[in-house]
């Protein structure tokens, strides 16, 4: 069994509350490239956003997370299976899998025990597919604010990982038949508490919490306040979604 690196469990209520979804247009599509709809494994699934926005497009949703508390926070769904586990002990039968999903968690894994349980578990012509989102951007009075948060008062406290993301996973080996994916964006209407919300869940806010002692959330909250207006006015939040996606080769299983 891989390492788990452990970045969300202690927030996981709010990260349940305030990550935001994903578009219906990217569960969609991969449920048309998938070679069958009876079941999706999504992997480090954390409160369950994936999971639950692919169970409408297959019978049934694996949803496994290695944190308990991020489980112990998931929103039921009737035909998602939530079940604490890693990356590469899925305990799901040889070639049943028609779509392994994971969003915004492949940088955190040990790739190659994963990709050798995805060639265990997939079904012939299976599909894979991984995404993530980088760095949010709101308007132009807004997002020099922001960016200096994410780059300057919580930049050094970021996991050396978050560099995947910021490369939109482009550099990340895919060890399958890779196909060309379309564009997808996130977008969602939000007021300042969702805002400042979400930004407490990052996990370089968490680990300056941690070695500084303080919270760097309300200074911030004030400096937004002052470009925002009305804290319950709602604003667009945009975020880039790079994804990619490929098939397990036939033949490639255990």
């Amino acid at each position: 069994m891989t390492t788990f690196k452990d970045h969300f469990s202690t927030q996981s209520a709010d990260y349940a509350r305030f990550r935001p979804s994903y578009p219906e247009e990217l569960y969609a599509w991969l449920a048309g490239q998938a070679p069958g709809r009876n079941l999706a494994w999504d992997v480090a699934t954390g409160s369950g956003q994936a999971a639950r926005g692919l169970a409408p497009f297959f019978e049934r949703v694996y949803a496994s997370d290695a944190s308990a508390e991020q489980i112990n926070n998931a929103v039921a769904h009737h035909n998602v299976e939530y079940a604490v586990g890693s990356c590469d002990t899925s305990g799901l039968a040889e070639g049943s899998v028609d779509l392994v999903s994971v969003a915004q968690a492949l940088h955190w894994f040990d790739r190659e025990v994963f990709f050798e349980e995805v060639r265990r578990v997939s079904a012939p012509g299976g599909l894979v597919a991984a995404w993530c989102y980088g760095h949010l951007t709101v308007d132009s009075a807004l997002d020099p604010l922001l960016l200096h948060f994410y780059e300057g008062v919580v930049g050094p406290y970021w996991p050396p990982e978050r560099v995947l993301i910021e490369q939109g996973y482009r550099t990340l080996e895919f060890a399958f038949d890779e196909i060309e994916t379309p564009p997808f964006a996130i977008r969602r209407s939000w007021n300042l508490d969702q805002l400042t919300g979400y930004l407490g869940t990052w996990s370089a806010v968490q680990r300056y919490r941690a070695d500084r002692g303080e919270d760097p959330i309300p200074v911030l909250r004030r400096e937004l306040e002052l470009r925002w207006g009305d804290a319950a006015a709602e604003r667009e939040i945009r975020w880039p979604l790079s994804l990619r996606a490929g098939r397990v080769a036939e033949g490639r299983g255990r």
